[in-house]
């Protein structure tokens, strides 16, 4: 892995842009199949601590939760020999703990048992919530930033469980969206059952796919069943999502409840992560995949494409990324972005690369190479 110093091209504009870069101290966790990886940017510079933590387990899940006093990390883990686990850092990933008793864990009357953390979610509008999605598909509440967690029942027991077909990489629920409006609102994807909505706090759930078709399927429309691979909510109008689905992207402005297709313009509707800008609305990111039967960049080439305009038009991002061909797929949790502005962009990919933009996805430089798989990537500004 090598460090990289961010050039800040020419021009007052870049001149100020590379002044506000210098000030800001960002940390990027890269959760890969063989540890985690953790870069800092300080004065514009990239550095990576010396090793991976928890060496030779998969990271599937990570967030840097900045909402109190001092920032905590969380890391779903998976070892072979011990199986899954959540761990925390107070000290930015330099120490970590984790609980005495397992802190996701099926109550026995479930007869399931836990085989990883997908998603790590700190709530939007309460400050010692945080949420696990897991497989099997579920979600756990936890209200002491992470240490211990609580089965949402009403979820685990929707009447449509029981039909719910898992997708190729697992029953997994992958995506979880809190409302810094409304805590009693949150809003999940599961692969394969689609988005389910609670207004009331989890004590209810509707399935929530009108529009995103499941083209997998004899009927194409069903209530749920659409193998949705990620969603992202819009900066500036929290009711506003993006969804990349198995096959085609949509964008919802009445918070899930119906869905519009939005992905003219992409070289291909099939792909694996979504991702918003932190601050500026309707706009959003994607990276195609050519299909399902083919998981490689869409036409071999290493692009991210941003709209603008809430998915009206779409424009391919490729300065200082591989021309040439490319084979690197990005999964659904490797790319992100975080809270600087200009907004940081990144992905990773199973080639083991990690890509970074300082300027909203106009330009990138590679910040590492031959890592195990990118699993998830997560960025923050941290002072």
């Amino acid at each position: 892995m090598v460090g990289c110093r961010l050039a800040s091209g020419g021009g007052e504009i870049a001149k100020n842009a590379a002044e506000v870069i210098g000030m800001t101290e960002v940390l990027l966790a890269v959760g890969t199949r063989k540890g985690l990886f953790i870069g800092r940017r300080r004065g514009g510079v990239w550095k990576f601590d010396e090793s991976p933590y928890f060496n030779a387990q998969a990271l599937y899940s990570v967030a840097v939760d900045t909402r109190g006093p001092t920032p905590r990390l969380l890391a779903g883990g998976d070892s072979s020999h011990w199986g899954p686990s959540v761990f925390h850092s107070d000290d930015l990933g330099r120490t970590w703990a984790e609980p005495a008793r397992p802190a996701v864990k099926f109550p026995k009357d479930t007869g399931a048992s836990l085989e990883r953390v997908w998603q790590l979610h700190p709530a939007a509008a309460e400050p010692d919530v945080v949420y696990a999605g897991t497989e099997p598909a579920a979600l756990f509440r936890s209200e002491d930033r992470g240490e211990s967690f609580e089965l949402v029942r009403p979820l685990w027991e929707h009447p449509t469980r029981s039909r719910w077909v898992p997708g190729a990489g697992g029953e997994g629920l992958h995506t979880i969206l809190t409302d810094e409006r409304d805590p009693q609102a949150v809003t999940v994807a599961v692969s394969t059952a689609g988005v389910f909505r609670t207004g009331d706090g989890g004590a209810s759930w509707e399935p929530s796919n009108s529009g995103v078709s499941a083209v997998f399927l004899p009927d194409p429309n069903p209530e749920f069943g659409q193998c949705v691979h990620k969603v992202a909510q819009d900066a500036a109008t929290p009711d506003r999502l993006y969804l990349q689905n198995h096959w085609g992207v949509y964008r919802s402005d009445d918070a899930g409840a119906h869905w519009t297709d939005i992905g003219e313009g992409l070289p291909s509707t099939f792909g694996f992560a979504a991702a918003a800008h932190p601050h500026r609305g309707d706009t959003a990111y994607v990276f195609p995949i050519n299909a399902d039967a083919d998981r490689v960049p869409a036409e071999h080439r290493c692009r991210v494409f941003r709209t603008a305009d809430a998915g009206r038009s779409w424009e391919p991002l490729s300065a200082g990324l591989p021309a040439e061909d490319h084979y690197g797929t990005v999964l659904r949790d490797a790319l992100c972005t975080d809270g600087a502005d200009p907004a940081g962009v990144y992905f990773g990919n199973r080639n083991g690369e990690v890509f970074a933009s300082d300027d909203d996805g106009d330009s990138w430089r590679q910040l590492a190479s031959h890592l195990p798989d990118v699993l998830c990537v997560r960025a923050a500004v941290i002072a």
